[in-house]
């Protein structure tokens, strides 16, 4: 918001300088953006008034002109359109300075002498209009000082109010805010109510009361509408950054500007019966005065009369209902609308206007009739007219509730850390104008006025009682506290590590956004239907994951649109699943994808493409840092996202922990994706679990390796036959491995052939050939009886 420094210093003047009171607003929460002057550099520019002017001899336009200083005449000449006799206007004379260095020397003009120079609102710098002079009322004092009689001598600051603070979205509230900080008195303009001398009214109905439970109406008849807005108010209100327009609408926004109440006038003679406050019916017309044509929408609260809507309530009138140079009577509104109903209305019309800004924030709603009275009373001074009683129209039920809170002094030295006496606190809160009442010992009840909405807990006080100490006073010290290390367990496999260890295996790590389009979730999770966004940030952004893939493989189409061929990427976070219950599942997963070559391009290095069993190592990499890969199974399995010969699903114990696989062709086809792709997910709460290392004496004995190569089935899963042999070799196994698969000529072709490599080692003593022989008799018997196992000679 922007203001002038005299019209605050009108209100209330504390006898410090601009700067100071800049600094403290800063202090306080109101934040200045900016200060700057409200009229360029100059001197020597007074009132003048033009008392004649003829067409120059020999320039068709440019006019000679007689000008009066009040005390002299000189002869000017102009080159402006609107230069004529009997106006009044900024006048440099010879040896006025405007700017820094542009001095006004006598001149001389295609032949005729000009003694000063007739001045624009531009040349001045008080605005952009270098139309034509800058004509002034025509009470101007002639050859007074024109900074002196514009007041030019004043600072325009702007303010960054936070949201909770629309209160001080008035010279009322900034006033009040500069007076509770400094002490001083605030001098209010008196409102008084203004009698009718007619008894013609328009009734209202408040059809939405929960939207609007406070309405105030006056009818005015025979305004005259050609009287100028005077110079004062079309000062301030420049000063504001709000142009002229006409009287009475000039009128509305600076008492919007005074008070924080924002009003409207319609023509009288456009409004068909009384006034209706209701919601606007699904595509509803509506021309608003900038000339726009909407459509309604259903949620949308407007001011009607029995045919049609007049505008869009707490946002913009409507045109054909607005006042125009031949309106004769109008009808003046002050509503108080609540601002949950008016909230992001303007925004998704395109729109934004004062009185939302202000109304979304909250207004004042006792302020409706006084800010009435005052609108009322400049109107009549303005341009005159007669007024009719006030109408007001109330849903007392839906009228917001008084909050009062108890305020103790014990609480406010807890939160602040020093002890502020019972006077200032008091005086704090006072010159707030909340209302304070004694309710014991170091206690208050504290009644919080109608235009604070932001205050309705006791921490609310507190915060407003440090705003105004000053937080540069509050004193400063370093916490104290008795601080234990906190256990770290071995067991525990943190995610700091497992990232480290994807990085260093070629991964990088990514963070995609937590929403995603439907349709793209739909892909990859179709059993789940995700939580969906009450106000999206955009349609492609309109449901919450349930999956990590859709945002990973968004991040693959696009690296690989950049040329990015081989792309290896990883990311921690939540996945949101909606529960039967209701309840949102938070879960964190780990998740991977990977595609391209399976080494980065080098002069070393082949150009195979990654496979599977290449992810598959990173992910036993990932579940084997906690030293129990052996409790990790991977099983063959389909999931809608992944090739169905290409997948698997990953145990731990019997519980699901993961999938891996290849991206399904489908999917890779419709994201346009160069393929393979392979991905991998885990649940961070099934494998950070690991096993607490133990210390084993290495033996001192030699081992015995034997080779073995067993055909079986193609169906037979390697790992189930790899653990049926850990279990029949016993503790005398120290390693396991599985070296080779050969399916082709001598092998049946529903058939493959396991080499495997066993290596037996007895921890206390050598182990002799008949017992290496019995448990390799053994381990072949148990293949042969569980998987139909035959050994290759």
């Amino acid at each position: 918001m922007k203001f002038s420094e005299q019209w605050l210093r009108s209100w209330v003047n504390p006898e410090v300088p601009r700067e100071e009171l800049v600094a403290r607003l800063s202090m306080t929460g109101l934040e200045v953006d900016s200060v700057s002057p409200v009229a360029g550099e100059f001197s020597g520019v007074v009132v003048g008034e033009i008392l004649s002017a003829e067409q120059h001899p020999d320039a068709d336009k440019l006019r000679v002109c007689r000008v009066s200083n009040g005390s002299e005449e000189f002869q000017v000449v102009c080159g402006a359109p609107n230069a004529r006799a009997g106006i009044r206007v900024p006048f440099a004379m010879v040896g006025a300075v405007l700017g820094e260095d542009f001095k006004i020397k006598k001149a001389k003009l295609r032949g005729v002498e000009s003694f000063g120079m007739l001045c624009s609102a531009a040349e001045l710098q008080l605005s952009d209009d270098h139309d034509g002079l800058f004509e002034l009322p025509a009470d101007a004092p002639v050859g007074q000082c024109l900074r002196q009689y514009l007041g030019l001598d004043d600072a325009i600051i702007e303010v960054d109010l936070t949201p909770n603070r629309g209160d001080c979205l008035s010279i009322a509230g900034l006033a009040r805010e500069v007076g509770a900080n400094y002490g001083a008195p605030v001098s209010r303009p008196a409102i008084e109510a203004v009698a009718p001398v007619h008894d013609e009214v328009r009734p209202v109905e408040l059809l939405a009361p929960q939207a609007c439970s406070r309405f105030v109406g006056r009818v005015i008849r025979n305004v005259d509408l050609s009287r100028p807005t005077p110079l004062w108010m079309v000062e301030r209100l420049r000063r504001s950054d709000i142009r002229s327009i006409d009287p009475v609408v000039d009128i509305t926004n600076y008492v919007m500007l005074e008070l924080g109440q924002p009003l409207h006038a319609y023509d009288l003679a456009e409004i068909r019966g009384g006034i209706r406050v209701r919601l606007a019916e699904e595509g509803e017309k509506l021309t608003l005065l900038d000339g726009q044509d909407i459509a309604l929408r259903s949620d949308t609260l407007v001011i009607a009369d029995h045919e049609r809507p007049l505008g869009m309530a707490g946002i913009m009138g409507g045109e054909h209902s607005g006042i125009n140079e031949n309106t004769t009577d109008l009808f003046l509104e002050s509503a108080f609308f609540d601002p949950i109903a008016i909230a992001g209305k303007a925004r998704n019309y395109g729109l934004h206007t004062d009185a939302s800004h202000r109304f979304e924030r909250g207004v004042d709603w006792q302020l409706p009739r006084q800010a009435m009275e005052r609108l009322t009373a400049l109107v009549l001074e303005t341009v005159g007219g007669e007024p009719g009683p006030v109408i007001e129209a109330v849903a007392e039920t839906q009228l917001p509730t008084p909050v009062s809170i108890r305020l103790r002094n014990e609480r406010v030295s807890q939160m602040l850390g020093l002890q502020i006496s019972e006077e200032e606190i008091e005086g704090y809160l006072r010159g707030l104008e909340l209302g304070v009442v004694r309710a014991g010992a170091g206690e208050w009840q504290v009644e919080v006025p109608s235009h604070r909405f932001d205050i309705t807990l006791e921490i609310d006080l507190i915060e407003e009682l440090a705003r105004l100490y000053g937080y540069n006073r509050l004193p400063v010290s370093a916490p104290r506290a008795s601080l234990n290390l906190s256990a770290n367990p071995e067991t525990r496999n943190e995610l700091p590590v497992l990232r480290r260890l994807l990085v260093a295996r070629g991964y990088q790590e990514a963070i995609t956004y937590s929403f995603v389009e439907p349709g793209l979730n739909r892909l990859f999770d179709p059993q789940i239907e995700p939580l969906a966004l009450a106000n999206p940030i955009s349609s492609d952004m309109a449901v919450m994951r349930s999956s990590l893939w859709p945002g990973l493989a968004k991040a693959v189409q696009h690296n690989q649109n950049r040329q990015q061929a081989r792309v290896r990427l990883f990311e921690s976070g939540l996945r949101f699943v909606p529960q039967p219950s209701g309840e949102l599942l938070q879960e964190p997963m780990l998740a991977g994808i990977a595609t391209g070559s399976r080494l980065p391009e080098g002069w070393a290095n082949g150009a195979d493409k990654l496979d599977f069993y290449d992810v598959k190592g990173d992910v036993e990499a990932v579940l084997g840092q906690g030293g129990a890969l052996d409790s990790f199974r991977f099983e063959a399995a389909e999931h809608p996202a992944l090739h169905p010969g290409q997948s698997a699903r990953i145990l731990r114990d019997g519980e699901l922990v993961g999938w891996i696989g290849a991206l399904h062709p489908q999917l890779v086809d419709k994201l346009d994706l160069n393929g393979p792709v392979f991905l991998f997910e885990l649940r961070l709460a099934g494998i950070t679990e690991g096993r607490l290392p133990a210390f084993a004496e290495l033996s001192k004995f030699p081992e015995v390796r034997r080779d073995i190569a067993v055909v079986v089935k193609q169906s037979v899963v390697a790992g189930d036959l790899l653990q049926r042999i850990r279990d029949e070799a016993g503790p005398v196994l120290k390693n396991l491995r599985l070296f080779d698969v050969y399916q082709g000529k001598g092998i049946d072709p529903e058939s493959k052939s396991l080499a495997i490599g066993l290596t037996l080692q007895h921890s206390s003593r050598t182990l002799t050939d008949d017992e290496v022989n019995a448990t390799m008799e053994r381990v072949l018997g148990s293949l042969e009886q569980d998987f139909n196992a035959i050994l290759r000679k």
